[in-house]
């Protein structure tokens, strides 16, 4: 593999799309055999495609093992991904060699979901910013003492607390840190993976409002990762729903939510508890199943699906994710096409 920078992929990627991912797939070995070949693997992300267009924020939501982790890292190469495209700014992430990786960590960062675990416990968190200063060559000295207290004044931080530990912050100051981190670098995109989940209920409304925030002072691209749908409908332009290691549904935060197309998001949006203890949701369950294995033919969700109108297509035929209506892809037989 090269280090140099190669051209687009493909022409029809509108000047808007700041990353382009086409196929990308990643399976975990299981089971191996007795000499060490790969007999039985989970496959976690199966085929994934979707588009991150400048300065919106695309939402991937799912339940736990859906694979939308295991997407974010695969597309910074936290972990190598087995096939695929990611297409960022002429460039394919997946096709870099080491010298033009480390140039991207200069534009891609990633933002962990255990601020704790993320942090080095025996370094304060000068020192931790500091590092990646001087790893990236973008300040030293008396230069990187203004950049830091620069950086943790951004993520409403106190300058003076940067000669602490890890370990003498809340759990919401610790995600500002890694937030400033990540900033440390003047990225253009940044894969948050459940950066509020471990946080508290009021501590995560200001984590939120702070990347908001941040994105419209700085024009930042987030590929934000969440399993919780009310989440995602607070910080997302666009929502990608990702179940079993497949998108089944994408379409604008306003229309998903308003009128979803696939049973899966129909489930998930059922359980967002609405804000009026008066008003009430029918709550809508995924049909239980022994094991999660994925049907080998037909639609890999059928065994779970809870649509009143499954029919012997649903068992044969694998729903390919298409526009139900204009922006709205969603992978099932049963879908309403046309407005909703």
């Amino acid at each position: 593999m090269s280090g140099r920078i190669t051209p687009a992929a493909s022409t029809d990627v509108p000047d808007d799309v700041l990353l382009d991912v086409r196929g990308l797939r990643k399976t975990f070995v299981r089971r191996r055999g007795v000499f060490g070949r790969a007999r039985a693997g989970v496959v976690a992300v199966n085929d994934v495609s979707f588009r991150v267009r400048r300065a919106e924020t695309l939402g991937l939501v799912g339940e736990s093992g859906s694979g939308k982790t295991t997407t974010g890292r695969a597309l910074l190469r936290l972990i190598e991904p087995d096939s695929g495209e990611a297409w960022f700014e002429g460039r394919d992430i997946l096709r870099m060699d080491a010298t033009a990786l480390r140039q991207l960590r200069r534009r891609a960062q990633y933002i962990f979901q255990d601020p704790f675990g993320s942090l080095d416990p025996r370094m304060t968190v000068a020192d931790a910013l500091r590092e990646v200063l001087h790893v990236h060559r973008l300040a030293s000295g008396a230069a990187a003492d203004r950049r830091i207290a620069e950086l943790l004044e951004l993520v409403g931080l106190d300058a003076g607390l940067g000669g602490r530990y890890p370990h003498e912050f809340s759990g919401g100051q610790r995600q500002r840190i890694g937030i400033a981190r990540a900033l440390s670098v003047e990225p253009a995109f940044i894969v948050c993976d459940e950066p509020v989940s471990a946080l508290d209920v009021s501590v995560q409304a200001q984590v939120l409002n702070l990347l908001r925030d941040l994105q419209d002072r700085l024009g930042l691209t987030y590929l934000f990762i969440a399993h919780d749908l009310g989440v995602i409908e607070h910080v997302s332009d666009r929502i990608a729903v990702m179940v079993d290691g497949r998108i089944v549904e994408l379409a604008s935060a306003t229309d998903l939510i308003a009128a979803p197309r696939h049973p899966y998001t129909a489930t998930l949006l059922s359980a967002v508890p609405l804000p009026d203890p008066l008003q009430d949701r029918p709550r809508q369950v995924a049909l239980p199943v022994a094991g999660r294995d994925v049907p080998a033919i037909g639609c890999p969700y059928r065994l779970r699906c809870n649509h009143p109108d499954r029919d012997e297509a649903c068992a044969v035929a694998r729903p390919p994710l298409e526009e139900k209506a204009a922006g709205h892809l969603a992978a099932c037989h049963k879908a309403p096409i046309g407005p909703p």
